[in-house]
């Protein structure tokens, strides 16, 4: 497997940005837009083909809707779900369960890291994610804790190429 095609996406959960769950904020549309627009980027000037994403509520969704919607334009990208267990979506809504079971049945594989819940298990994927993948997108504030901040900083440790899309601006931040 050549790593340096493969690129997987972090970000925080809708929670912790200011718009919450409101995904028509303009904040919201302009992250989804960015997302878009470096898959894109990706694809075109390094060669990305494959893109990761754990699947969780807020921006992991928000990219794998983001690369099936670029598949319709680019038939050879392939989206990978990589879920630290299984039932991750079982305490979220009903609406929250239905896109999320349809965007994992959109992708062309879903790993399951455990059949269980246990402590670790995000930062178990976030690591997978990020050895499997030569590039990194990451919606990040730069706040130093949370999962998020684990990944970026564990994509760095690695050498990995990394953009940053800060979520209060939609811009890179290094």
């Amino acid at each position: 497997m050549n790593i340096e095609r493969n690129c997987a996406f972090t970000g925080h959960r809708p929670a912790l940005f200011k718009f919450k769950y409101d995904e028509s904020h303009e904040d919201c549309i302009n992250i989804k837009r960015r997302l878009y627009r470096e898959i894109e980027r990706v694809f075109f000037d390094e060669g990305v083909k494959v893109f990761i994403s754990g699947g969780a509520l807020g921006v992991d969704m928000w990219a794998m809707e983001a690369v099936l919607e670029f598949r319709k334009k680019e038939p050879s990208v392939r989206l990978v779900a990589a879920i630290p267990f299984r039932g991750q979506e079982e305490k979220w809504s009903t609406s929250q369960k239905e896109r999320y079971r349809n965007l994992i049945a959109q992708c062309d594989k879903a790993a399951y890291f455990s059949e269980f819940y246990y402590s670790g298990c995000y930062h178990e994927r976030d690591r997978k994610m990020v050895e499997n993948a030569g590039r990194l997108i990451a919606v990040y504030d730069g706040r130093p804790d949370g999962g998020t901040a684990y990944t970026v900083e564990y994509a760095r440790k690695l050498g990995r190429r990394i953009t940053v899309i800060d979520p209060n601006n939609a811009e890179e931040i290094f």
